[in-house]
């Protein structure tokens, strides 16, 4: 009894063993299905995210696969800098002292609502715009505009007085061709002086909230436009990375004014751009407006744009355009452009030239060539 219980007790160690490796072996089989499983299943996850996306996919493979003549991407300067330059010439040293005339007003009025940190000095910006656009049946039409910002620190920079021709602000940021959101001049002049004045005499106090408390970026304003007409204006806006290098950029912008009443305008913008590559986008936006006679436009340009050297901005691509009108949906207007940007002799000095090729069918007009050049000085 002793013996037999001595061959069991000695038998133990070797069946532990083989119970051990068998064991082992169940375990390493049951994890090594559960990981084919999870393969399997992240496999057929990707096959589905990627058929979702495939139709947003199919774009840059068909331009990838495109032989292309244009040069390689770069941010190579082709005009000096500002600082090296801003004590040259008469120019210059205007340019200089309208910035710094420009940064000093902007100290002066920060100083009026506290006492002003130098560390953290109250800045400025400003555009001055002059557009020239030709068509056979328009004929030439020249319109200087002026956009400025002061932001004012004392106010924990949220505060900022804004100045100008308003519609810029609500032109999306980068926009790809030059537009006017402003009313059409009634006058046959090539320089309509009531107009532009009509146009640049916005003056407003903006408050600005970065995206912490909020989903989006709001900014809000309160102020007078065309000389008389009082008038409150939000815009809102938000980014959305969506993976794969493609990018989604929405805007809502609405603003009520005493004479003006409403007006509603969405921006929107998808981009596909990969690192150091032309990039391609569709900017698409929509208005309705108590002064206009439609009930809702549309625009929209699907280009593809390069950039040759620093500052330098090359689009070709199509435009559509259209309006909602007594339940009519139209499209009134598409064909080709091109547009060209770049700075000229100083970094501070942009010209920017466009070339249409659209149809109007409101006005019956066929295909027809039009040309606009942008000069805009930045100070």
């Amino acid at each position: 009894m002793k013996r037999n219980l001595n061959s069991i007790l000695s038998t133990v160690p070797y069946l532990c063993l083989l119970g051990s490796f068998y064991g082992n072996s169940v375990f390493a089989e049951t994890v090594s299905s559960i990981a084919d499983a999870k393969a399997q299943k992240s496999e057929s996850l990707y096959a589905v995210q990627e058929g979702e996306k495939g139709w947003l996919n199919y774009i840059p493979r068909v331009v990838d696969a495109t032989p292309t003549i244009f040069p390689n991407e770069s941010d190579q300067g082709i005009v000096p800098p500002t600082a090296v330059t801003e004590n040259q010439t008469w120019t210059d040293k205007q340019q200089k002292g309208l910035r710094d005339w420009v940064d000093n007003t902007a100290h002066k009025i920060d100083g009026w609502f506290g006492e002003t940190d130098p560390t953290k000095p109250a800045t400025a910006t400003l555009r001055v715009l002059v557009d020239n656009r030709w068509n056979k049946h328009d004929g030439y039409e020249v319109r200087p505009r002026v956009r400025g910002r002061i932001k004012l620190p004392t106010l924990e920079n949220r505060l900022s007085v804004v100045f100008g021709d308003d519609s810029l602000d609500d032109e999306i940021e980068n926009n790809v061709a030059i537009s006017n959101l402003n009313p059409e001049s009634e006058s046959d002049k090539k320089f309509d002086g009531k107009r532009t004045r009509d146009d640049n005499s916005s003056i407003a106090l903006r408050w600005s909230q970065a995206a912490k408390r909020l989903p989006f970026d709001v900014d809000a304003d309160l102020g007078i436009r065309s000389g008389s007409d009082i008038y409150a204006r939000l815009k809102a806006e938000k980014d959305w990375d969506l993976g794969d290098d493609f990018y989604f950029h929405a805007e809502q912008i609405y603003r009520y004014g005493i004479d003006s009443e409403n007006y509603l305008r969405t921006n929107l913008e998808l981009t596909h751009a990969r690192p150091n590559q032309p990039f391609l986008s569709n900017q698409f936006n929509v208005t309705y407006a108590d002064e206009q006679d439609d009930d809702l436009t549309w625009n929209n340009r699907t280009y593809r744009q390069h950039q040759f050297f620093k500052g330098n901005r090359f689009n070709y691509g199509i435009y559509t355009g259209g309006y909602y009108n007594d339940s009519d949906l139209r499209l009134n207007s598409w064909g080709p452009f091109v547009s060209w940007r770049q700075p000229v002799w100083r970094e501070w000095f942009y010209v920017q030239g466009d070339l249409n090729y659209f149809n109007d069918h409101r006005e019956d007009h066929s295909h027809y060539p039009s040309a606009l050049v942008r000069l805009e000085a930045l100070f």
